[in-house]
């Protein structure tokens, strides 16, 4: 029983993490956050970007809690695998899958077609203000988010690229 109930526990937190991802994404790196954030938005030639220093933050709450989970309360050992799991997850699909940083692969429908083109236009837009699709493993329709970009651009709130969103 409490294999299940451990499973249960780092299944929840990977779930969990992704809205952690969605709240940062939207309200830390597109707000005050952004100089770490910006280069990840903009044309550039680096291995690395300051946007990877948030890889650090999350590995530091995955250690954090493995360190809880030995010396304090043994769940969080399991909450920590957790957010390890969401980390390997976003690095393949995010900077892997999405981005091509350690792969070249470009999906032609489903799921990863999907993620894909709601991250494409998540980087529709100029500068940190207004967006869509913060979320790094539930991607909404891109057919809904570029009706949101049209609005966004038509009420001021964002820059949005001339190439996407104008549709």
């Amino acid at each position: 029983m409490q294999v299940l109930i451990n499973f249960g526990i780092v299944i929840a937190s990977v779930a969990f993490m992704e809205f952690v991802a969605w709240w940062s994404h939207k309200y830390v790196m597109h707000g005050w956050g952004w100089g770490w954030h910006r280069d990840h938005h903009e044309p550039h030639n680096n291995t690395f970007e300051k946007n990877d220093l948030y890889a650090i933050v999350g590995s530091a709450i995955s250690i954090s809690l493995f360190v809880i989970g030995a010396w304090l309360w043994e769940p969080a050992t399991w909450m920590g695998v957790g957010v390890m799991i969401y980390g390997i997850i976003y690095t393949l699909i995010h900077d892997g899958l999405v981005h091509q940083r350690y792969f070249r692969w470009v999906p032609k429908s489903g799921y990863a077609k999907r993620l894909v083109q709601a991250h494409k236009l998540h980087h529709a837009t100029i500068g940190k203000e207004g967006g869509v699709s913060f979320g790094f493993i539930v991607a909404e329709d891109p057919v809904k988010l570029k009706k949101e970009l049209k609005r966004q651009r038509e009420a001021g709130i964002a820059v949005v690229r001339d190439s996407v969103g104008a549709s």
